[in-house]
């Protein structure tokens, strides 16, 4: 078995839908930030969202993941690991638990700059940069703060202004989003009723 301790950067999220836009960012942290894998890791609960009741089923957005993976080049993948923790979630206790679990992996954190932005409100923040280190990539409005912490490091992604909260909103108003999502997904949420009548 090989030695070699693989990379794997964690992209937490509702996914609620999953949209091209976050493969995207998937695909460019795994070909140009020096990450093995990349995981899309599921929230059921993310602490600071105002409206966690706009969350459909925990199942439905994991399918979707896996739906819109399930072509993905090698590296980037699904984790639920979270479904199964204690909730609400905290990324301190993914990173935690992950690290058990796989320990011939190391583990960084992802996220945009506009959670950068409030990170120090985040659970045991300064032991997330000190024992996994964090990637943060640029978000439209948001711009890449010029001071740099230990641990921290800046990639250069394509900004997106696309979001799951455009996504649901469109497939309220009856919109095409054919383009928006991953092949499959869109054909999922059509099958599946989804967000027609959810609360936005």
């Amino acid at each position: 078995m090989s030695e070699h301790t693989s990379i794997v950067g964690i992209l937490g999220g509702s996914f609620n839908p999953v949209h091209i836009g976050h493969l995207m960012l998937a695909s460019y942290l795994r070909q140009f930030a020096g990450l093995d894998d990349v995981w899309l890791t599921l929230s059921p609960l993310n602490p600071l969202k105002s409206h966690p009741d706009e969350l459909i089923p925990d199942f439905q957005r994991l399918e979707m993941l896996k739906i819109a993976t399930r072509d993905a080049s090698h590296g980037i993948g699904v984790c639920d690991i979270e479904l199964s923790m204690p909730r609400p979630s905290y990324t301190i206790d993914t990173l935690r638990v992950l690290s058990r679990r796989y320990p011939r992996k190391r583990f960084k954190l992802i996220i945009g700059s506009d959670n950068w932005r409030i990170f120090e409100q985040w659970k045991d923040y300064e032991t997330i940069l000190e024992d996994y280190g964090v990637i943060v990539y640029p978000r439209p409005g948001y711009p890449v703060p010029n001071r740099y912490e230990d641990g921290m490091e800046v990639v250069d992604a394509p900004l997106s202004s696309l979001s799951s909260t455009f996504v649901r909103s469109s497939i309220l108003r009856g919109k095409d989003m054919t383009y928006f999502l991953p092949p499959g997904v869109y054909e999922y949420i059509k099958e599946k009723g989804i967000y027609s009548k959810v609360s936005l």
